[in-house]
């Protein structure tokens, strides 16, 4: 009983080592195998020829030598961070900024010039056609005075009335419906009652009618005559530039002859910069000063503000409108705005922490190893801030000048 129980230990030892035995060969063959793997050759003089066994270069014949290579897959040598593109991920030291969310309370200064106000200008235009016999004035932008002569009308229609005017009077004095008619005519046509009870008494007609103005103010241009083949003198100054309309020239019923500008009242026209549009709204209170006075303050409102880009310098205008009686402003002078503004709150930054690519605008936010470019959208611009809408939040750290974290070359690169 012994002897078998002993045979039966020996056995069972037997086994357990020849397990263990075997296994260990296996994992040996394991790591030779790995280790083989591992084991590449490469020439020194041409190192993208790699072989997994020894031999000769294929291009220059050199013997290969052995490179191993090593397997970095549970390694992490943090450089990551380095190897990003300059324009997205930066890594340094560098003077920062918060973003806060506060309120500014700034004004805009806008540049102005005094203009005509064409709401208020007077049309002089003819109640009959004709032919202009006698011009009393020569000059674009010619001051004129209410009850002024301005020129005298030939016009044959007017008298063909008048001597029907005679006749009624003259052999149907009776019939003061047909007379009064004739007579509301002759008013129409633009003669006054005193030339008519003139005509009337001297019972002789004349067929030159005098054409006088309406209102005081200055004399702007004439519409072109169509038979009219005289350009403007390229070379005279604007304020003596010649009437397109000359002694001699025929006009037709209901043609305006003259433009009458009035300058009691004007407009003092303000540019807007496309930024700042948003920001001024009618009613809005506006100081105004002038080259002439650069002391005397106009204290106003904005009448009027345009919708209406324009493309060409990329502003929308404003219109104030002054009483020019006490100010005596002429026309063409500069005007200066400052308009007083209370923004809303919102995050601010100051220009030169954001950098514009285009359509796009980033800023670089601190992160644990670096700086990250971050896109963001903007508003309104107030002096040297710009209001942050969108990309970034209230504390966030921020480079304080993103332009020293771009390069050249990068940025160009920059989609």
């Amino acid at each position: 009983m012994n002897r078998y129980l002993k045979f039966a230990i020996l056995f069972l030892v037997v086994v357990l080592v020849g397990t263990g035995i075997y296994f260990f060969s296996k994992k040996s063959d394991k790591h030779s195998e790995m280790d083989h793997q591992n084991e590449v050759y490469t020439c020194s003089m041409h190192p993208e020829i790699i072989r997994d066994k020894p031999g000769s270069c294929p291009i220059c014949g050199m013997t290969l030598v052995e490179k191993v290579t090593e397997d970095h897959s549970e390694k992490n040598d943090s450089i990551d961070d380095l190897l990003k593109r300059t324009d997205n991920f930066v890594v340094g030291n560098y003077e920062t900024t918060i973003a806060k969310d506060t309120v500014i309370r700034s004004e805009i200064s806008l540049p102005g010039i005094v203009t005509y106000d064409l709401n208020s200008a007077v049309n002089i235009s003819a109640r009959i056609s004709g032919r202009i016999e006698k011009m009393y004035v020569n000059y674009k932008y010619q001051r004129v005075t209410r009850g002024q002569k301005i020129f005298e009308l030939y016009s044959p229609e007017l008298l063909t009335e008048q001597q029907n005017f005679i006749y009624l009077i003259s052999n149907d004095s009776q019939n003061t419906s047909i007379i009064n008619s004739a007579k509301q005519k002759l008013l129409l046509y633009g003669m006054t009652n005193n030339q008519i009870n003139a005509l009337a008494s001297a019972k002789k007609v004349n067929p030159i009618i005098a054409i006088y103005s309406p209102a005081n103010g200055i004399i702007t241009g004439t519409e072109k005559m169509a038979n009219s083949n005289i350009s403007s003198m390229s070379s005279a100054s604007s304020n003596t530039e010649t009437l397109d309309i000359k002694e001699g020239s025929y006009v037709k019923k209901g043609q305006i002859v003259f433009k009458l500008m009035n300058t009691v009242k004007v407009w003092g026209v303000f540019n807007i910069l496309q930024g700042n549009n948003s920001l001024i709204k009618t009613n809005q209170s506006i100081d105004i000063t002038s080259e002439l006075d650069e002391k005397n303050i106009i204290y106003s409102k904005i009448n009027f503000v345009e919708t209406q880009l324009n493309p060409t310098d990329k502003t929308n205008k404003i219109r104030v409108y002054l009483n020019n009686e006490n100010y005596e402003l002429p026309i063409g002078a500069r005007l200066q705005g400052v308009v007083q503004l209370n923004s809303a709150k919102a995050i601010w930054l100051q220009k030169q922490a954001l950098v514009s690519l285009g359509e796009k605008k980033i800023v670089f936010v601190k992160m644990d190893n670096g700086f990250k470019a971050t896109a963001i959208q903007t508003g309104i611009e107030i002096d040297d801030s710009v209001q942050i809408i969108g990309g970034i939040s209230a504390g966030d750290t921020i480079v304080k000048n993103a332009q020293y974290l771009i390069d050249s070359e990068s940025f160009i690169k920059t989609e």
